[in-house]
């Protein structure tokens, strides 16, 4: 709960889900545009066949161009401010609209006609970018 009273504020613009069905798994939080699981590891994910099981688990979601961001749960108690500084850094440069930077005034020249044609895709509005992944139990394009 420490970490879902950061997330669900949407800092920067990110936009978190909580317990996000995805294939056969439930994700601890997923930020569809960004493609960016998050998953809380407790001590129980350290015993017995769980990192093996944790290991096919992220292959399978990055299989599916998902990435997967493990966090120790004692990081999280520790300083659940500090856990999700790191999740937001991890996921501005993943999201296709913040990770755009417009190109410094100085070295566009006279050209800014052809930089502003191309700075906007408008074929992406609206594109739901999640869609692409299989949900066994669960719908495929659950709503935001």
């Amino acid at each position: 709960m420490l970490l879902w009273q950061r997330l669900r504020l949407e800092p920067h613009g990110l936009k978190f889900r909580r317990q996000h069905p995805v294939l056969t798994y439930v994700l601890d939080f997923y930020c569809a545009r960004a493609r960016l699981v998050v998953e809380i590891d407790g001590e129980a994910h350290n015993r017995g066949d769980r990192p093996a099981r944790d290991v096919e688990r992220d292959a399978a979601l990055a299989s599916y161009g998902l990435t997967v961001r493990r966090i120790p749960a004692r990081d999280v108690l520790a300083d659940a401010d500090a856990a999700a500084a790191a999740i937001v850094e991890t996921a501005l440069p993943l999201h296709p609209r913040l990770r755009r930077r417009s190109p410094s005034p100085s070295t566009l020249g006279e050209d800014l006609s052809t930089v502003l044609s191309t700075a906007a895709d408008p074929s992406r509005a609206g594109e739901d970018l999640h869609a692409d992944l299989p949900s066994a139990h669960y719908p495929a394009h659950p709503t935001e």
